[in-house]
């Protein structure tokens, strides 16, 4: 396994796994928002995140965890895992609040620098997640039925199934 995609909505645990499966697999990981924001929590413009998606798409080896779905089919096709990380909009939010609380003041490290979490940002957030709910989760499902034949498929629903897929991989040489 050289090119792992990770897809699911925030707060669904994306950047957790990519970690975990990084560390079990030695792979690299790249984490979409430190492709999307810049320090001071700057977006970058959309073609530069195309372009810097694409840079890291032509990669041998990658653990690639998040949006930018103008870039989706590109990564698919040189993916050779994809994985969707389906959890519930309660379950979500609770994470995005606790994460928030938790970091409150702190730049996450999938994040690029000086991106302290803020309550500040916490409401246009929450509306954001409330009104992608259906439309990210449309755009995903479509993704998994045109993932590729040689393409191996994950639909984690559950911390529980998350720990047994973990469990699963096979840790690095």
């Amino acid at each position: 396994m050289k090119r792992v995609m990770i897809v699911g909505q925030p707060g669904a645990g994306k950047s957790t796994l990519a970690r975990h499966l990084g560390e079990r697999t030695g792979l690299p990981v790249v984490h979409i928002d430190t492709i999307h924001w810049l320090p001071g929590w700057v977006e970058r413009s959309r073609d530069e995140k195309t372009r810097l998606c694409h840079e890291v798409e032509a990669r041998e080896r990658w653990i690639f965890e998040g949006g930018h779905s103008a870039t989706w089919d590109n990564r698919l096709a040189r993916a050779e895992m994809l994985i969707w990380i389906d959890r519930s909009l309660t379950v979500r939010l609770w994470r995005v609040l606790v994460r928030t609380l938790t970091q409150l003041g702190r730049t996450r490290p999938d994040l690029p620098g000086d991106c302290p979490e803020s309550l500040r940002n916490l409401p246009g957030f929450i509306r954001f997640i409330w009104s992608t709910r259906h439309s990210s989760q449309d755009k995903i499902k479509h993704l998994m039925a045109t993932a590729p034949a040689g393409c191996r498929v994950v639909h984690l629903r559950s911390n529980r199934q998350t720990r047994q897929f973990l469990a699963s991989i096979d840790s690095q040489p």
